[in-house]
């Protein structure tokens, strides 16, 4: 992968709105020959972080979800190293809204009492649920839940085990909640915290957000 044409494509606006460049144009933005620019180009469209539209003078450039997830993965890895601690992860995406489950499924004292006694926090009743950005499903795959929470049977239904691990949302500890589904979404993450996060932080559906994960 070319990283370095692809952050250039987006310095020069590519990423907000197709950028009209030809290749001696993006040659000279890179310091390179026009042939060179030009394979360049055709690499990053092969490998999808691109689309292109040929025209007669040049051709209209714009950066795809897949390589803007790519430029917010070199972002995160960069920023590791210059906060001065490497292992720190962040994962990135916007809000959404859930199924509306969240609030049952936290009120139940057999779930309740475990979040209180492992997590050290009373839960508010509900979820902040997150779609990721693509680079932060990557992120996300190398994360261990490891505090578990145990199912529990009540006399009508029995209620399924899951895990959880820390995070920070701005100045808040919360928790990412991971049910034991066989099909649970990878891009979608729920969080739990003492707080009603929407109303607290002031966000909505569709509102940037990021998270650090904690141990």
């Amino acid at each position: 992968m070319d990283i370095s044409s692809l952050k250039k494509l987006a310095l020069l606006g590519a990423h907000n709105k197709p950028l009209e460049i030809s290749s001696v144009e993006f040659a000279s933005h890179i310091d390179t020959s026009p042939q060179t620019a030009a394979r360049k180009l055709k690499s990053l469209e092969d490998e999808m972080l691109i689309t292109r539209q040929i025209l007669h003078n040049g051709q209209l450039v714009n950066i795809t979800k897949n390589g803007l997830g790519a430029l917010q993965k070199e972002f995160n890895e960069y920023r590791a190293i210059f906060s001065g601690n490497g292992h720190k992860k962040f994962l990135t995406g916007k809000v959404i809204t859930g199924l509306g489950e969240g609030q049952y499924y936290i009120s139940l004292v057999g779930y309740r009492k475990q979040f209180i006694e492992k997590l050290g926090f009373t839960p508010f009743p509900g979820t902040l649920n997150i779609k990721l950005d693509p680079a932060s499903i990557e992120i996300r795959k190398g994360i261990s839940a490891h505090i578990k929470i145990s199912g529990f049977t009540t006399e009508n239904r029995t209620f399924g085990s899951g895990s959880c691990f820390n995070v920070m949302i701005d100045d808040v500890k919360g928790s990412v909640i991971v049910p034991e589904r066989t099909h649970y979404p990878e891009d979608i993450i729920e969080i739990i915290a003492p707080v009603n996060l929407r109303k607290h932080l002031n966000i909505r559906d569709g509102s940037a957000v990021e998270v650090e994960v904690i141990k």
